[in-house]
C-alpha cells in the first residue's frame, strides 16, 4: 500500500517523541514492503531553532521525505497556526498529494496546515494520531498559564499568558467539520482518548500504544560504580525538570543525567553548576540513547502536565530499566500501572523516597526491571504495533467496502 505521513516535525529537525514515532512507523512500513512518503515542515522547526543542528546523519531508509520551505519562512508556519489552514503551503501540499494514496495519516499538524489540512488529498483511509492534546488545547499539553496543569477551559486568557497568539478558528466549528474527513483517531493511551472525548471530539477513537524503536536482547544492565538517574525529554517547566533537579541536589551520592534541550537547560545548568553529580548533556542522537538507557539505574519522568503517552518509559523498559513516574502524568502513569515496572509518586518527598528505594535495593530494582522488560515484550514491540496498526487500516477499508 501507499502511505503518506503528514507531520509538522520529522527527524533530524524535531524535538520530541512524536517525530521519533513517525520515523519509526514509516521505516517499519517500508520494511514490510509498503511505500511511504512523509511531508514535514522545516519552517516550523525554525520557529524555535533559528540555527538548526543536524544531530543525526541523513540516511537512505526507503522513506521519501518532502520538507516544506516557503520564502516567508517561519511566517508561513505561523500563518497556519493562526488560521487553522494550510495557507501558504496549500499549493505545494496539493501537488504532493495529487496522486491518491491508500492511507493518509495525520500526526502533529499544528504548524503544517491545522485542521484545514485534514480534508486535503485523496485516500481510501484517513487516520489521525493524537500525539498531543492540541485538538482540545491551544497550548498542546494541558498546561495552564505556563504554571500548572489545566483545571478547566479558559483557553483565550491562557493563550495570552502562555504567549501563544489566540487562535480564533478554535471558536468556530472548523475543527469538528474537518475531523469529519478522518475515519479513525489513534490514541496512544486510554487517558488521552478520554480527554479528547471530554473535549468534545466525537470521531471514533482506537487506543493504540506506541512502540520502542529499540529492540535489544534481554540482558543485565551495565554495572556502574554509582547509581544513575536518567531524564530524557524537553527541558521545560511542564516536564517537571526543576523538581527533579531540586530533589537530585539533595542526593549527592547518586548521579543525575538530563538528556534533552529546552528553555530551562542553560539556566538549570548554571543553577546547579556546583553539583558535580548533576549533568545536563543537551540533545543527543537517537542511537546514543542506547548506552544511556542501558547504563541507567532508573529512568525518571517527573512530568507535571499530563502526557499523551510516555515513549521514553517504553524505550527504557526495552533495556530492562524501570521508571519513576509522576502519578499525575496521564498516559505516562498509565504505562507504569499496566506493566508494574516502576514506581509512581506524588510530590518531592515521594520522588526522593522512590529514588532511595530503587537505588538502595538491588533486588527491588532487578524485580521492577524484569517487569518493565516483560511489559515491553507483551505490549510495546514494533511487531505488535505494526500488526495492530495495519489491522486498523483493514477495518477502515473493509467498512468502506
Amino acid at each position: 500500500m501507499r502511505f503518506a505521513m503528514l507531520t509538522t516535525f520529522y527527524p533530524p529537525f524535531s524535538y520530541g517523541g512524536d517525530a521519533t514515532y513517525v520515523r519509526a512507523l514509516a521505516r517499519a512500513l517500508v520494511a514490510r514492503g509498503h511505500e511511504v512518503d512523509v511531508i514535514a515542515s522545516t519552517d516550523a522547526y525554525l520557529v524555535r531553532s533559528p540555527r538548526p543542528e543536524c544531530l543525526e546523519p541523513l540516511m537512505d531508509d526507503g522513506v521519501r521525505v518532502h520538507r516544506l520551505r516557503h520564502w516567508l519562512g517561519v511566517g508561513a508556519a505561523l500563518a497556519s497556526q493562526q488560521t487553522g489552514r494550510s495557507g501558504f503551503y496549500t499549493k505545494i501540499i496539493q501537488k504532493l498529494l495529487a496522486t491518491p494514496y491508500d492511507v493518509l495519516h495525520f500526526h502533529n499538524i499544528s504548524l503544517l496546515g491545522g485542521p484545514g489540512i485534514l480534508s486535503m488529498g485523496t485516500a481510501r483511509a484517513r487516520l489521525y494520531s493524537l500525539h498531543e492534546h492540541w485538538l482540545v488545547c491551544p497550548a498542546h499539553i494541558l498546561w495552564k498559564d505556563r504554571e500548572r496543569p489545566c483545571d478547566g477551559p479558559t483557553c483565550f486568557s491562557c493563550s495570552i499568558r502562555s504567549k501563544i497568539p489566540p487562535q480564533l478558528w478554535r471558536y468556530t466549528g472548523l475543527r469538528d467539520r474537518k475531523l469529519e474527513s478522518v475515519d479513525r483517531l489513534l490514541s496512544p493511551s486510554a487517558y488521552t482518548a478520554r480527554r479528547h472525548r471530554e473535549g468534545g471530539v466525537t470521531r471514533p477513537v482506537t487506543v493504540l500504544p506506541l512502540f520502542s524503536a529499540f529492540n535489544p536482547a534481554p540482558g543485565l544492565p551495565t554495572p556502574n560504580e554509582r547509581p544513575i538517574l536518567l531524564y530524557v525529554g524537553r527541558m521545560t517547566a511542564s516536564k517537571g525538570v526543576e523538581q527533579l533537579a531540586r530533589v537530585a541536589a539533595t542526593l549527592p551520592d547518586i548521579d543525575c543525567v538530563f538528556i534533552g534541550d529546552g528553555d530551562l537547560r542553560l539556566s538549570l545548568a548554571q543553577q546547579y553548576a556546583a553539583h558535580r553529580h548533576i549533568r545536563f548533556e543537551g540533545a543527543v542522537p537517537q542511537q546514543a540513547l542506547i548506552d544511556h538507557y542501558r547504563g541507567a539505574t532508573v529512568l525518571v519522568m517527573p512530568s507535571m502536565a499530563p502526557e499523551t503517552f510516555g515513549l521514553t518509559i517504553v524505550e527504557a523498559a526495552a533495556f530492562g530499566t524501570p521508571a519513576i513516574v509522576a502519578a499525575g502524568s496521564g498516559g505516562a502513569a498509565e504505562i507504569v500501572n499496566a506493566t508494574r515496572g516502576g514506581i509512581l509518586y506524588e510530590d518531592d518527598d515521594g520522588l526522593r523516597d522512590a529514588i532511595r528505594r530503587i537505588t538502595g535495593d538491588g533486588q527491588l530494582r532487578a524485580g521492577l526491571g524484569d517487569l518493565a522488560r516483560r511489559g515491553y515484550e507483551e505490549r510495546y514491540t514494533q511487531k505488535q504495533h505494526i500488526d495492530a496498526y495495519l489491522a486498523e487500516v483493514d477495518v477502515v477499508l473493509d467498512g468502506k467496502a
